[in-house]
């Protein structure tokens, strides 16, 4: 085992950033815990339990010393919530998201629903930030741990890479309206299920009828395969204008590589290059931004 004085500071930042990633948010607690006597009254426990009484009292007498024992355990027990089947749960969220009449009481909604699990793993609720009148949106995939931490979406390094990228094209994150498709962080960034998926759908398809932008960026390929239905990687679908549709609404979207993505790649910048400038193209032509 390596020693923790041992690492240098590029390594133990390093280690420290896997462990978030990972979902371990506390390493230490507040007050020293003795395990080796936890464990041993747990062993005196056990051996408690095995022994057999002294005095064996009558059945009838154990029964009822049993049943006034349990009692008051089971009185205290919360019960558990019953979960909400799949179907159900994908009604109520569509019925939550079509009741909305603003971004605002959208919000409202999502942050009252618990319908997917999702929501009770993870710290924050992610709901769009920025300008809904600017008619340029960008949609990622899902909270990261940054995401989850802050409570917004695109935060962390991941985020300051989209404010540059942003700005190489003459936009800035205040001005649009950032989003993402799936409201809570999946446990160690996980990919979220096809249920969970189909749950949150009402939810991003209503903040895209909301918002009535003109022209959306996706970021990533769970978000890419999202829209547009293809099961095929970012690499290839990234760079192609397709529609995706909201309600009664129809507008065209181009998918590129997520910022994190990039992180981790660097020498796919190029590609994601290109796809920013077709969608600065785009936003040219629809006098969105100056020409």
């Amino acid at each position: 085992m390596v020693s923790v004085n041992e690492l240098s500071p590029a390594e133990l930042a390093a280690l420290l950033y896997f462990h978030a990633e990972a979902g371990v948010e506390w390493l230490l607690q507040e007050e020293a815990v003795d395990r080796f006597a936890e464990f041993e009254a747990m062993k005196a426990a056990r051996r408690n339990a095995a022994t057999p009484p002294q005095s064996p009292t009558p059945p009838e007498r154990q029964a009822a010393a049993q049943r006034q024992a349990a009692a008051p355990a089971e009185r205290a027990a919360p019960r558990p919530q019953p979960a909400i089947p799949d179907g159900e749960a994908v009604q109520h969220a569509r019925f939550a998201a079509e009741s909305a009449r603003s971004l605002a009481e959208l919000k409202t909604a999502i942050e009252a629903f618990n319908g997917c699990n999702l929501k009770h793993s993870a710290r924050s609720t992610i709901f769009a930030t920025g300008n809904a009148a600017s008619g340029i949106m960008v949609i990622g995939s899902a909270p990261g741990a940054d995401d989850d931490r802050e409570g917004t979406p695109f935060a962390g390094r991941g985020g300051e890479l989209l404010n540059r990228m942003l700005a190489a094209i003459g936009l800035d994150r205040d001005a649009i309206l950032l989003t993402q498709v799936i409201p809570w962080r999946p446990p160690g960034n996980r990919v979220a299920s096809v249920a969970e998926m189909e749950i949150c759908r009402p939810f991003i398809e209503r903040q895209i009828a909301l918002a009535e932008p003109k022209v959306i960026l996706l970021f990533g390929n769970f978000a890419a395969r999202f829209f547009f239905g293809e099961n095929d990687t970012i690499h290839g679908l990234r760079g192609q204008w397709k529609e995706i549709g909201a309600g009664t609404l129809t507008i065209p979207a181009i998918a590129t590589l997520h910022p994190q993505d990039l992180l981790t790649a660097p020498i796919n910048k190029r590609l994601a290059w290109s796809d920013l400038l077709a969608f600065q193209a785009r936003l040219k032509s629809l006098d969105l931004i100056r020409k």
